[in-house]
């Protein structure tokens, strides 16, 4: 209680790994939040939660609560999943992949996360989780980084495809991007447009917390 107090004033670190996926693991206390962060960036709560919340927002909390069934691609310390069940209601099933054991370990040791039974954690690559499963999801989450970085494969039209076959009808995609030059930029409104041919509707919140941008895709039919 006394570190969370002090935690208004300045962070406290309380504990700090190696990993060999994500590098640089440190769990903070930080304006009386846990918070999970990498050498250069948040890895939950704190600012990611923010984010993912408002893409939450944008798609509808009351549309959300009625679904079946999320995929989360990128659990981390798991924040978003924290909102879909404490701020949102969801009662209905929750799958998780995060390739990174170790996050997991940290995840549920101080957040809980394998208290919440409505989960099912899949250590696996997403790349070859979608490729397997046969499951279709109402909501897609994709929330991946390796620090400030984004695996090129995340804008690849196969993986995109894929993705979108795995979604139900009238079902909904939050995509959280970074942009941190042009480059990326660039990368973003190519994906972008690939949606306005098809069968979605497509929109963007852009520089979300600065570096951020949600893509939120919305299936017709």
């Amino acid at each position: 209680m006394l570190k969370r107090l002090l935690s208004y004033l300045y962070p406290i670190k309380i504990y700090s790994q190696k990993s060999d996926l994500s590098k640089s693991v440190e769990v903070t206390w930080a304006n009386g939040d846990l918070v999970i962060d990498s050498l250069n960036t948040n890895y939950s709560y704190g600012s990611l939660q923010r984010i993912l919340k408002l893409g939450l927002k944008n798609i509808g909390f009351a549309k959300i609560k009625k679904m079946e069934s999320v995929l989360v691609l990128g659990v981390a310390g798991g924040s978003v999943i924290k909102t879909l069940i404490d701020d949102i209601g969801f009662s209905g099933k929750i799958t998780g992949v995060e390739i990174d054991s170790e996050i997991v370990e940290i995840a549920n040791r101080y957040f809980k996360l394998d208290k919440i039974p409505q989960l099912e954690i899949v250590i696996d690559d997403a790349f070859e989780f979608v490729l397997k499963t046969k499951d279709k999801y109402d909501l897609i989450i994709i929330d991946i980084f390796q620090d400030t970085k984004m695996p090129n494969f995340l804008f690849e039209t196969f993986f995109i495809d894929r993705i979108c076959f795995l979604l139900k009808s009238k079902g909904s995609i939050l995509f959280n991007t970074m942009i941190l030059n042009e480059a990326d930029n660039l990368r973003n409104q190519k994906l972008i447009s690939t949606f306005r041919k098809g069968n979605f509707l497509i929109k963007s919140i852009p520089r979300v917390e600065k570096h951020n941008e949600l893509i939120v895709i919305e299936k017709l039919l």
